[in-house]
């Protein structure tokens, strides 16, 4: 197994038994995870991997707002203590947390009912509203590692004179990449529709961001585990942090309901977002300028060619055909985005 955890050194330390099992979930982005059968139960192992969240005080910090969500009802899957009542355990200088195995599915949207919808709102209503019940109150210095927002203070909205440089160096690439294949064929005719978008709408740039709290920081679906028609875990705490609650429930949505061709399911969109306002206690208004906040930023964000040119890394591929003819619909469906979100 590659990056093979140290099961005994960990098992002993949490008194979990000896390991029967142990696979990798290859689901995360940023860390690792392994699903462990062990001769006492099952558990998911989580190594703390990528540095921009690895700090044990950032981990601790995640443990403990799940341990204090979980006693007033959000689903979460707090981490199990160790022997001396500790929930990270460093080995080889690494990071390790041990959670109990979650039985569940993940569902997108378009497989969630108009009430389940309402529901998923809900939840992270309820995730906004739970977090400012148990946290301390937001300081410049928990903001979300690699987050544009630094605390509470209002998250700088993006240069459009930065976006069109980043894009003429992406084409660069794009063009540098050889053989050419059909990522690159699509990434070329997706960067030039993009400063074409650009330059039409440079003067919307929006003003800061909106009022932070404490948020989840990366809700989406493969975050929220299934158990029937209920959710039954809350999962991937790691950029756990202060930013506009707003946007991102507007963020999430944009995930959650986004079709292959790109366009968004605003049906259910509208009834996650009704739900969503009332139980965050969020105004249209709110929700409005988080709309555009948030096409804004995906208008200037290349995030993901920037992981395939930049860095080698192709795990976020599959995403970026729906992702990036989001934005193009959503510039020309703006009314009716913001429509289905305050209306």
């Amino acid at each position: 197994m590659p990056h093979a955890p140290p099961l005994g050194a960990l098992l002993r330390r949490f008194s979990a038994g000896s390991a029967l099992a142990c696979e990798p979930v290859d689901q995360g982005l940023l860390n690792r995870g392994y699903r462990l059968r062990t001769t006492r139960g099952r558990y998911f192992l989580k190594h703390h991997f990528d540095p921009r969240t690895a700090d044990p005080a950032a981990i601790v910090r995640q443990h403990r707002a799940t341990r204090r969500l979980a006693e007033i009802g959000v689903p979460v899957a707090p981490p199990l203590p160790d022997r001396e009542g500790r929930t990270v355990a460093v080995v080889g200088g690494h990071a390790y947390a041990l959670h109990p195995w979650i039985d569940g599915r993940h569902r997108h949207g378009g497989q969630l009912s108009p009430d389940q919808c309402g529901r998923l709102g809900a939840l992270l209503g309820a995730v906004h509203a739970g977090l400012e019940r148990v946290m301390p109150p937001p300081t410049r210095t928990h903001a979300a590692p690699g987050s544009s927002a630094s605390g509470p203070a209002p998250a700088e909205t993006a240069d459009p004179a930065d976006t069109f440089a980043l894009i003429d160096d992406l084409l660069a690439r794009v063009r540098g990449h050889s053989p050419a294949d059909p990522f690159d064929a699509l990434a070329r005719h997706r960067l030039l529709e993009r400063r074409a978008l650009l330059e039409r709408h440079a003067g919307r740039r929006p003003p800061h961001g909106g009022a932070a709290g404490w948020v989840h920081g990366d809700f989406h679906p493969f975050n929220v585990l299934y158990r029937g028609d209920s959710p039954a875990a809350i999962v991937d705490w790691d950029r756990l942090g202060v930013r506009p609650r707003a946007e991102e429930a507007v963020r999430a949505a944009a995930i959650f309901f986004v079709r292959p061709m790109g366009t968004l399911d605003l049906p259910r969109v509208r009834a996650y977002a009704s739900a969503y306002r009332r139980a965050a206690d969020a105004t249209p208004e709110q929700l409005a300028a988080a709309v555009h906040r948030v096409w804004w930023e995906r208008l200037n964000d290349f995030w993901m060619l920037r992981w395939h040119y930049e860095r080698g890394d192709t795990r976020a591929d599959p995403q970026f055909p729906a992702a990036s003819a989001l934005v193009v619909w959503w510039t020309r469906e703006y009314e009716a985005v913001c429509g289905a979100f305050a209306g």
